[in-house]
């Protein structure tokens, strides 16, 4: 099932490639959390409604809530997608390239897996990979001291 995830990714980020903009963008608001390498290699895509892999194998494994549940931001690998009404939040965009940096890290079938896993037994809101983005999401948000997020997620996870 991970893999027919991944090839839904890839088709989706391929769908979507000529209408993302570089994370370069915000450079300057997040330097210091993010390089300017890392940011030039993340992308992000507006679009009118969040895109999920919704296979009746998701469902059965338990993750009809999740797969059903309204969000603003969804990340797939360096690329993450966005609806208009936050397309300007920095704290969102902050929020996913966390994300971004966890699927680096982690590969994409073992970010799937640990997500996946995460989710079933704690919930959305409890999932370790979650409260990671929103603590730093926040801490950002606070104004709190440069973290390089990325070795940060590198080095913890």
């Amino acid at each position: 099932m991970l893999n027919q995830i991944e090839e839904w990714i890839d088709s989706t980020n391929d769908r979507f490639s000529n209408q993302r903009q570089s994370c370069a963008l915000f450079a300057d608001n997040f330097a210091g959390f993010y390089s300017e390498e890392f940011l030039s290699n993340s992308y992000f895509v507006i679009v009118d409604s969040i895109l999920k892999p919704d296979f009746p194998e998701l469902r059965q494994v338990g993750l009809g809530e999740f797969l059903d549940m309204e969000v603003q931001g969804i990340t797939y690998k360096n690329t993450y997608y966005v609806v208009p009404s936050v397309a300007q939040n920095l704290r969102l965009h902050f929020h996913e390239l966390v994300h971004v940096a966890q699927w680096k890290s982690l590969g994409a079938i073992g970010f799937l897996r640990r997500y996946i896993s995460e989710v079933q037994s704690v919930g959305y809101r409890g999932a370790p990979l979650e409260k990671i983005a929103y603590a730093f999401d926040h801490h950002f948000s606070l104004g709190g001291q440069k973290v390089d997020v990325p070795s940060y997620i590198e080095n913890q996870i």
